[in-house]
């Protein structure tokens, strides 16, 4: 045999091996969307177009087109919620946001109401200024992007993906006041939108209202208990309030989440002091300092484990 059939061998195996590892690995990190449309009468309809958008990457954006059964499914997402609208000529625009979990299906069924032959071109408009201002806001334009999403508003006010992406164009701009008043009229108009509720939690909490984020923050994590992030952040509104037994158990669960979240243990560490639980304070600082040695609050830690230290040395003595 020669060399160079060798070489040609070695090749066609390493692609092989690539291949089912490929096949191995891939369905282990990512998940996929199955869904159904149908009519008022649950009629399947035909041709509708779905995007389906990345909230954690706007730039991450799928577009299918439903079938004869009205059915789609996109595979290959990373797991977490995505946006996904609906819309044909003739029905009402509709929306959802959906969680993707790894190696999952998720199931959606989707109801359009149709519209009168009078209103559908204004609906029509409102929906073009909303892609128009979604096109924006995924290059960074998100000034631009914001009198799209107003003027769709204004045409269609029921709509709470137009208040949702109008509250995250002001986000990206810090206008916090703006950008409560619009996710607040989102979660209105989709109460039980994880999305929605997270948002609103986050931008009160940034206002300092903090007994309004509690309770959108509550909701959240009812919604989706698989969030390390929104349980850290409403484990610090929690602390705001002087709410330390529930804090330290929303910092749990954001540790069991996510075991190497650093800013969990430090305040762990702060709240297991507060109950004079020396070890557990001690083991949570160290965890810290271990995962975060460059943290900006390092330095604090440091001293809080030294004289916790020191005063269990001399109380022992």
């Amino acid at each position: 045999m020669t060399l160079e059939v060798i070489m040609r061998r070695k090749s066609v195996l390493f692609l092989l091996l690539l291949i089912i590892m490929a096949i191995n690995v891939s369905p282990q990190y990512e998940g996929k969307i199955e869904g159904i449309v149908t009519d008022e009468n649950g009629i399947p309809v035909e041709k509708v177009q779905v995007t389906i958008t990345s909230l954690r990457a706007s730039s991450t954006q799928f577009k299918l087109i439903t079938d004869k059964e009205g059915k789609f499914i996109q595979v290959g997402l990373r797991p977490g919620y995505f946006q996904v609208n609906f819309k044909k000529e003739g029905f009402l625009t509709g929306s959802l946001d959906v969680r993707v979990r790894i190696s999952e299906t998720s199931r959606v069924e989707v109801q359009l109401k149709k519209t009168e032959s009078s209103v559908d071109p204004v609906f029509a408009k409102a929906d073009k200024l909303f892609y128009e201002g979604n096109k924006l806001y995924e290059k960074q334009n998100y000034q631009e992007a914001i009198p799209k999403y107003e003027e769709a508003i204004r045409l269609h006010d029921k709509q709470w993906a137009y208040f949702f992406n109008l509250g995250l164009a002001y986000k990206k701009l810090e206008k916090i006041e703006e950008a409560a008043s619009a996710f607040g009229k989102a979660v209105a108009l989709n109460p039980e939108s994880y999305s929605c509720n997270k948002e609103m939690g986050e931008t009160l909490a940034k206002m300092e209202k903090y007994e309004e984020a509690k309770q959108y923050y509550q909701k959240a994590v009812e919604l989706n208990q698989d969030d390390p992030d929104t349980y850290y952040n409403y484990g610090l509104v929690l602390i705001e309030l002087g709410e330390n037994e529930e804090a330290l158990k929303s910092f749990l669960r954001v540790v069991e989440l996510k075991e190497d979240y650093a800013d969990a243990y430090y305040h762990l560490g702060t709240l297991y002091i507060r109950q004079n639980e020396v070890e557990e304070a001690v083991k949570n600082l160290e965890k810290f300092l271990e995962l975060a040695p460059d943290h900006e609050k390092a330095e604090i830690a440091k001293q809080l484990l030294d004289y916790i230290k020191k005063d269990n040395l001399e109380e022992k003595q």
